[in-house]
Order: C-alpha cells, then sequence, then structure tokens
C-alpha cells in the first residue's frame, strides 16, 4: 500500500504553501482611495461629519439673516450698513468629540458669504492680533503699523451648543443631534435671534449569514 504523502502535503512543501496564501490574501486586501468632491456627502456611519457642519451652519445662518433684528438695527443706526458679529462660543455637549472649531469656521464663512454683516474675530484670534499689533510696535515702520487701540467692537454675540441623544434596539441605532444657536445684543443683553436645527441619523448594523 502506498503511504506516501501528496506533494503540497510534505512537510518541505507546507512552508512554501503558507506563503503563497499569504501572498493570495495580500493581493485581495488591498486598500483603495477615491477622491470625492468636498461638497459630496459621505455618511459612513452615523457619527456627525463634514457634511452635517455645512448644512447645518448654512440653514441656520440663512434664518438668522431673516428675523427682523438687521432691519432694525439699520433704522437704529443710519450711518451703518451693516451689523458686526462676533462668535462667541459653541459648546459640545454631545456624546462624542465634534470638531467644534470647524463648525464654528462653517458659521463664518457662511457669515462673511451673506455680505450683511461683518464678523469681527475674537477668543485666541483676536489675542494673537493684537500681539501682533504690540510686535509691530517695537520693529514696524511707523508709516505701515497696525494702530493699538482701532479695532472695532462687536454689535452682536453668537452663542450655541451641540447635543445628541442616541437610542438602540437590537442591531439598529438612532443618533439625534440638535443645534441651538442664539444671538445677543451686547449693549442691552436682548436676544434677538434664537435658532434651532436638528438632524437624525439611522444606523442598521449588517448581519452575518451562515
Amino acid at each position: 500500500m502506498n503511504t506516501q504523502l501528496p506533494t503540497f502535503l510534505r512537510p518541505t512543501a507546507v512552508p512554501l504553501l503558507c506563503l503563497t496564501l499569504a501572498v493570495l490574501l495580500a493581493a485581495c486586501a488591498r486598500t483603495e482611495v477615491t477622491r470625492l468632491d468636498p461638497d459630496e456627502q459621505v455618511d459612513l456611519t452615523d457619527r456627525w461629519n463634514a457634511t452635517d457642519s455645512r448644512l447645518v451652519s448654512e440653514a441656520m445662518i440663512e434664518d438668522m439673516l431673516t428675523f427682523p433684528w438687521i432691519d432694525r438695527f439699520r433704522s437704529e443706526n443710519p450711518d451703518r450698513e451693516r451689523p458686526r458679529v462676533i462668535i462667541q462660543s459653541v459648546r459640545n455637549r454631545s456624546h462624542e468629540h465634534i470638531p467644534v472649531d470647524t463648525f464654528i469656521n462653517d458659521l463664518r464663512r457662511e457669515l462673511i458669504r451673506a455680505g450683511r454683516v461683518d464678523f469681527v474675530s475674537g477668543g485666541a484670534e483676536r489675542e494673537d492680533l493684537r500681539e501682533e499689533r504690540r510686535d509691530q510696535e517695537f520693529y514696524a515702520d511707523e508709516e505701515t503699523r497696525a494702530q493699538m487701540g482701532r479695532e472695532l467692537g462687536a454689535d452682536y454675540a453668537l452663542t450655541g451648543t451641540i447635543n445628541s441623544f442616541v437610542d438602540r434596539l437590537d442591531g439598529t441605532r438612532a443618533t439625534f443631534y440638535q443645534v441651538d444657536l442664539k444671538l445677543v445684543d451686547l449693549e442691552s443683553n436682548v436676544e434677538v435671534w434664537n435658532g434651532q436645527k436638528q438632524i437624525q441619523k439611522v444606523m442598521q448594523r449588517a448581519r452575518r449569514g451562515f
């Protein structure tokens, strides 16, 4: 009786077989990268993403500029064509890490694009600008240096929060985001606009068949 093992099962052939399988698996697991338009909506999960940030900022700034506060300001200040707005803070109170700075930049971009208000820098950015002016006092030519004490104060401050709620059942997860923003008159503390935008996403995990 011939008990000789097949060639591919012989001890000397096992390492070669393992190497061949590893190469084949590596070839099948190639990573592919696809370049997309930045404005194209991409949802890989139910988490907050760049599309959410852009869509919420566009909708809320559009709503804010339709309220009567801007016309009232112009009637009370005939020498001023545009009120000045500062984004004071937007706090993330959601269940996940959200890059708030990106959302603030989207809000700022929409404000500037609208052309109906002047945007005033604040926070760390304002401090950096003040430090630059202090440096110019010592190092820049007198005719070209930016003058101290020439800042324009803001008329209104924009603040807000990002909240979330997550509900789960079996393999389905629903995530609800709510963004609340308000615009306040800095002189009188009167709230002249209050906006709200909600986003709801549902993600279902694929079931594995046997």
